[in-house]
């Protein structure tokens, strides 16, 4: 006689290998790429902002959690996620007090404060960006030419004129400026490789899109969201009569669609969910991009969207098995 037992538990019924370590880790190793290269292409001071927005995010999640006399939780990585994306969204000639304020923002007041990580409902690296760029528009808007790259770029015929002055205009904000800009093959160039003004880990769209298909192929984040959104922006920018195929590389499209608006935490866990995301925040960075006075918008459409995400996970569950209205 079979003496096996049925055992009957709580869900989920499913379970998988996949810890928060895990998929943090393999988010770290995506971001990896786009880190480099803007570390090869803003020197140091790049690579100073990193190691101080990470040490800082760690810093206070683990203060926060020692005070309030939790689980001290930083061997997840999620901290170091966080700092490393607050990092990317920075110039690089951000002063060190900045990723600090900013980590302490993201980690105690986007995060810790709403329960910590799974209970946040905005990306807290965004909402540290977002914070900083109201409290301290002049550092954040400090962009400088990369250097690191022209060497790179002679290879393919590009050359960058040098520069001595500390501001650099940003491909978004010339565009913004001259609404007859028509890119030429270096402009696309210079936006694929990095050599274009901008925030540390945003300018590289090629490092972003290794990162972004490696996280697909590992499954950690669904197609849905990042498709929809750059298809979106791909679209209305044309509708709007500017450079489509341009609009996509430059900015922190590819950053912000891949690894931001994907954030488990702040995007519908339902297909169709995530599909309305992807649109809603491609349809607010056009928006924002051609009719706004600020000249990027996905920052603040992805946090816009945060915000709808209980909405839309209310109206696109799916109906419970035998769950039917009652007759």
């Amino acid at each position: 006689m079979d003496n096996s037992k049925f055992v009957v538990s709580s869900t989920p019924h499913i379970r998988s290998k996949d810890s928060t370590s895990t998929i943090m880790r393999d988010v770290i190793i995506a971001l990896t790429p786009a880190a480099l290269m803007g570390i090869w292409a803003f020197g140091l001071e790049a690579l100073l902002v990193i190691a101080i927005s990470i040490a800082s995010c760690i810093f206070f999640e683990a203060a926060f959690q020692k005070v309030t006399k939790q689980k001290i939780t930083v061997c997840d990585l999620s901290a170091v996620v966080t700092g490393l994306l607050l990092a990317m969204n920075l110039p690089s000639t951000s002063p060190f007090w900045m990723p600090i304020v900013g980590g302490f923002f993201a980690i105690v007041v986007a995060k810790q404060l709403f329960g910590g990580i799974g209970q946040n409902f905005i990306n807290p690296a965004l909402a540290a960006r977002a914070f900083l760029l109201a409290s301290y528009p002049t550092d954040m808007t400090n962009f400088t030419q990369p250097t690191g790259l022209n060497s790179l770029m002679e290879l393919f015929g590009v050359t960058t004129p040098m520069v001595d002055a500390t501001s650099y205009a940003t491909p978004l904000a010339v565009v913004k400026g001259s609404e007859a800009f028509a890119p030429q093959s270096g402009d696309i160039l210079n936006a694929l490789f990095g050599n274009v003004g901008g925030c540390i880990g945003e300018t590289c769209a090629i490092a972003l899109i290794l990162g972004g298909l490696y996280l697909l192929i590992r499954k950690v984040i669904s197609w849905r969201i990042p498709v929809t959104y750059i298809a979106t922006v791909f679209i209305l920018t044309w509708a709007f009569g500017r450079v489509p195929y341009y609009e996509i590389f430059i900015g922190g499209l590819m950053l912000g669609a891949f690894f931001m608006a994907t954030d488990y935490s702040s995007s519908p866990v339902t297909p169709i969910g995530q599909i309305i995301m992807g649109i809603g925040c491609g349809i607010l960075t056009s928006i924002i991009r051609v009719y706004g006075g600020y000249p990027e918008g996905v920052s603040y459409s992805i946090l816009i969207m945060n915000l709808a995400v209980p909405l839309i996970d209310r109206y696109t569950k799916p109906r419970i098995f035998g769950g039917g209205k009652a007759k």
